[in-house]
This record gives C-alpha cells, structure tokens and sequence, in this order.
C-alpha cells in the first residue's frame, strides 16, 4: 500500500475508533513498528490527533461551543453564501422543504425567492427574511425560542411534523466527524432536528470546511443518513471515501 494511501485509512482508523495502540495498528496495516511511529508523527503534526502512552488517540478538544447567530454570521460568509446557492439549486417549484436554523442555511432565500415553495422552518431570522415574498408559503416548527441562536426549538415532539411530507430538508451543524456523526450544540433544537430528519425524503447538510472532525453538544443524527453534502472545498479522502462508500452525494460550492 502506498503511503499517502496507508496514512488515510490510518487516519480513517484512529477516528473510528478514538484511542488505539501503536501495536494495534502494526497489525491492521501489516507494517513495521518504525513505519506505524512515522505515519502517526504525521497525523499527530496536522493537528487532529495526539500521542498517548503506546498509541494515538483523537483530539478531544474539538467540541464546537453554542455561539450567537451574529458571532456566527461573520465567520466564513464568502463560503456559505456560496454554499446556500448550491444547496438551492436543488429546491424546484412546489417543494415542501425544511430550512434549518443557522447562518450557512439561511444564505438559501437569496436563491429561491422567486420559486413556489412550501418551507417549515425553525429559524427566525429566515421568517423575517421571507415576509416580502409572498410565493413562499412559510410554516413556523414553533417551541421555544433560543435567543442566542435566534431559532425555535423544544425537548418536546413537535406534532407539526406529522402533518407534513418534507419532500427536501436542508440541515445545519456546529460540527461533523466520522465518529460523532452530525452534531449540534443547543439541546433545544436537537430533538426537532433529528425528526426532521427521520421524516425527510431527502437530507441535504450544508457545511463550510470549518466544520468538519469537530462536534457539538448533541448528536442528532448519524452523518450516513445524509443525502447529500454540501460544502466548500472538497473534504480529505477520509471523507470522500465515506461518502462513497454510504452513497452520500457530495456537492462543492463554486
């Protein structure tokens, strides 16, 4: 095996499995002790991993915090307009669509507010967005409202859910990784996210490439239950080859 082949399933392998043994992968990857300890000096040198006594093990201090839609907003904007616009593509007249709360989803109403379409949503900032278009026939998920991430969310079942078949639902999230799957930070919006996600015919995750083998608060569901996924640069092989594998359609913003 090839060595830039044989680091990224090194790299695929300790993310699975969090903490493993020099040893352990010696004999995964049939190589030399000497071989394994240079292949892991590499990944612990990107940042992603560190050294533990015997092995390697996954960076825990990658948890994305709960932040403020405006301290969010600024961040990244060139890629998640870009991103928002890719995601639109995708709506067509007399969808019944889910937009999530966030500040890479809500870049989508630029593109689709001259289109016919049916949108549940949890964001408040895409509410008030969407008052001057009256083709857009908007539906509130309601709950409670998080102020900090200007969105409705509740521990509660939202019945609303039932009475609609979201054909397309657009996702957001505080962070992805092959080990925590999806994630988010505000436990009040998780349970509503997960449903939307389990009734959704199709699952789209926008996310910009600061995103990825971080995490959040929650998981809410796990990243093989994603259609499709939308960012800005194209992910590394690990993920590339996720999405292959899992029949995830990844889509790159221009």
């Amino acid at each position: 095996m090839i060595k830039d082949k044989r680091i990224n399933k090194i790299e695929e392998y300790i993310i699975e499995h969090k903490s493993v043994s020099l040893d352990e992968l010696m004999t995964v990857f049939n190589v030399s002790k000497n071989t394994i300890r240079r292949d892991v000096q590499e990944l612990v040198e990107k940042g992603d991993f560190k050294k533990v006594y015997g092995g390697v093990a996954v960076i825990d201090d990658k948890r994305a915090k709960l932040e403020s839609f405006h301290d969010r907003q600024v961040r990244n904007q060139t890629e998640k307009e870009m991103i928002g616009k890719a995601a639109a593509n995708h709506v067509n007249d007399g969808d019944i669509i889910f937009i999530d709360s966030g500040t890479t989803t809500i870049e989508m109403i630029e593109y689709i507010k001259q289109k016919e379409v049916t949108i549940i949503t949890n964001s408040l900032n895409f509410i008030v967005r969407a008052l001057p278009y009256e083709n857009l026939n908007v539906i509130t998920a309601g709950g409670i409202l998080e102020r900090k991430t200007n969105s409705f969310g509740s521990l509660k079942y939202m019945d609303i859910l039932n009475a609609y078949n979201i054909n397309k639902a657009f996702m957001a999230s505080t962070g992805i990784s092959l080990s925590n799957g999806v994630t988010n930070a505000s436990p009040l919006e998780s349970e509503l996210k997960a449903s939307i996600v389990d009734r959704s015919s199709e699952v789209f995750l926008l996310v910009d490439h600061d995103k990825f083998d971080k995490y959040g608060l929650m998981t809410y569901c796990r990243l093989d239950k994603i259609d499709y996924l939308v960012t800005d640069i194209t992910p590394s092989e690990v993920y590339q080859n996720y999405t292959e594998k899992n029949d995830i359609q990844l889509v790159i913003a221009e």
